[in-house]
């Protein structure tokens, strides 16, 4: 038969008389059909010979026969004892061996999803080229990230996806324009000014923005200029609490040694004395591994509502919080901190930080036949700073190649039993307000039919692979979802080993209540899907990879990048949702 000229569905129509799974695209699904086509017609009929022959051989086995027919007890028979005894052994290894075969659980079929590196490369690529023209960065509430959320809109509605953008006001710095950071040593014994005609001997030592130092998030503003003449105070490693209260007035400056609090507890610290301004210095993150020897500067976020509740109710405007590279801080320790003639410094951060900006959530759906959905996810925002290769176009990369598999899939095999949907979140680099938003506003939907939420976050090895580490880890909070996840990464080493052996595929399940030591993370936007949802935990599966040493750096660039490593992911948990797209029962 010629299966070829057939329509998909009149195919599947002939694999359901067989009882056979519908699932797959039309190769896949012509394939099956004529697997089962050749078993029907090597099916042998007995003609009248052989009954003939059967008969001869029944008479010559009467003996037994009557013997098998003897009553044993009331209506049994030895036969039927016997018959009985089979039938419950077959019973009991059928229930040991496969138990699906009864119904007493259920036999998936995985089918590798496609995934097109070349195609995920463009998609990181375009991502990058939409950032600052200065900074490179897509930072939360910029025109950088509202072109962005279109980008990935406009791509979504290609695919076939019903494309929305849903916007979201939420409390955002913004930093409006390149800050100044400098030290003075008066010239003239300390009389001289440190600028203009009259500057006689004055050195001046400028620090270079991104590369030098990063602004912190929810930084405040400040305009401290030489002719100021604002005091620094030593701190140490910050963990002294009389230094702070020794502190108030003058500019802090910390030494970052791993030891440390966190931004959040420096930042509140400064805010709870009345502290001018905020210096940290990298001491020891990725010292020597990224820049010479040198620790460059690390953006990192502020809780937000902690630093307002430190700070008596409101956000501190008028403190500034930036963060020094290594050789920069031994620049200024030697001239600020250890001199006996300590030099002046300029500050100018210029920094909005305590008002709402519009943030952005763009989304694609696949409406199913039920409301039951699959959400994949990654956060299009980056660090003001830096491009984001890693952190995360790397992960909206994955979605959107997902994404467009998918398409094709459904394209092909028809309308999903559950709905499919493809979101990235604005604000997850200040606190995940994308996410966050998003999860409260579709908080009765979502708790009544989320099914799973796949999240993509640096789910990425970085190219230099072999020095610096190949580790992928998928991890989940819910035990079928693991035992999935494993089945399909089975496969996919053995389908794609030339890729798989090459990484380091690792699992975790993380399956604790919120506070418990094995609980699912909260750093990335998976979170609020598994905990906000009013009282019932959600369901996610994550990636995180290894290797990411420019992390929140301005070197995180696309010459770091390596699409390969996103197959991983991509492909297996990709697979997971085609799965769930198509079978209610997983």
């Amino acid at each position: 038969m010629e299966y070829e000229n057939m329509r998909v569905a009149e195919i599947k129509e002939e694999l359901k008389k067989f009882g056979a799974p519908v699932g797959g695209n039309k190769k896949e699904l012509i394939a099956r059909l004529n697997r089962i086509s050749n078993k029907e017609e090597k099916v042998i009929t007995l003609e009248d010979d052989d009954l003939l022959e059967l008969n001869q051989k029944k008479t010559s086995y009467s003996p037994i026969i009557q013997r098998m027919r003897t009553p044993i007890y009331g209506p049994l028979n030895l036969g039927s004892v016997i018959a009985i005894g089979i039938s419950l052994l077959m019973l009991t290894t059928v229930l040991i061996i496969q138990p699906s075969w009864l119904g007493f659980g259920e036999e998936y079929e995985y089918e590798l999803i496609d995934f097109d590196q070349q195609q995920a490369r463009i998609f990181a690529q375009e991502l990058v080229d939409l950032g600052h023209p200065e900074w490179e960065g897509r930072m939360s509430g910029t025109v950088e990230e509202s072109n962005t959320s279109q980008y990935i809109s406009d791509r979504l509605e290609e695919m076939g996806y019903d494309a929305e953008i849903n916007e979201f006001q939420v409390p955002m710095h913004h930093v409006n324009s390149e800050p100044s950071f400098r030290l003075c040593v008066q010239g003239l014994g300390g009389f001289s000014p440190c600028d203009g005609p009259a500057a006689v001997g004055s050195q001046v030592t400028s620090f270079l923005h991104r590369s030098d130092y990063v602004i912190q998030g929810f930084s405040g503003q400040s305009e401290y200029t030489f002719n100021q003449d604002v005091q620094v105070t030593d701190l140490g490693n910050g963990t002294d609490e009389s230094l702070w209260q020794s502190a108030s007035g003058t500019v802090g400056y910390v030494r970052l040694d791993g030891s440390n609090l966190g931004n959040t507890e420096l930042y509140s610290n400064a805010a709870v004395n009345d502290l001018a301004g905020l210096i940290t210095v990298n001491k020891n993150h990725y010292c020597g591994k990224i820049e010479g020897n040198d620790c460059v500067p690390i953006f990192k976020g502020t809780n937000y509502d902690s630093l307002v509740a430190a700070n008596g109710g409101n956000i501190p405007t008028d403190i500034p919080f930036i963060s020094m590279s290594k050789d920069a801080g031994e620049i200024f320790e030697a001239s600020v901190i250890n001199s006996s003639e300590p030099a002046s410094i300029e500050l100018i951060i210029d920094v909005t930080n305590d008002q709402e900006r519009t943030i952005y959530v763009p989304c694609g759906t696949m409406q199913g036949r039920t409301s039951e959905v699959v959400i994949a996810g990654g956060h299009h925002d980056t660090v003001y700073q830096a491009e984001g290769a890693v952190d995360d176009s790397s992960g909206v990369a994955s979605v959107l190649e997902m994404a467009r598999q998918m398409a094709d899939i459904i394209n092909e095999t028809g309308i999903p039993e559950r709905t499919l949907k493809f979101c990235t979140w604005g604000g997850e680099e200040e606190g995940l307000w994308g996410s966050r938003a998003y999860v409260e506003q579709m908080q009765s939907s979502l708790r009544e039919n989320l099914r799973l939420y796949i999240n993509f976050d640096m789910n990425h090895v970085d190219s230099d692979f072999e020095n610096r580490g190949n580790s992928l880890t998928l991890f989940t909070n819910n035990n079928d979802d693991y035992q999935h996840i494993q089945a399909i990464a089975q496969i996919y080493q053995k389908e794609r080993s030339e890729i798989a052996n090459r990484y380091d595929i690792r699992f975790q399940l993380l399956d604790g209540d919120l506070g418990d030591d094995n609980q699912m993370p909260c750093n990335s936007d998976h979170c609020p899907f598994v905990y906000d949802l009013g009282g019932k935990d959600g369901r996610a599966v994550v990636c995180y990879g290894g290797g990411s040493w420019e992390y929140h750096t301005y070197l995180d660039t696309m010459d770091r990048f390596n699409e390969e490593s996103l197959d991983v992911s991509t492909t297996i948990y990709g697979t997971y949702m085609r799965l769930l797209a198509y079978n209610l029962d997983a």
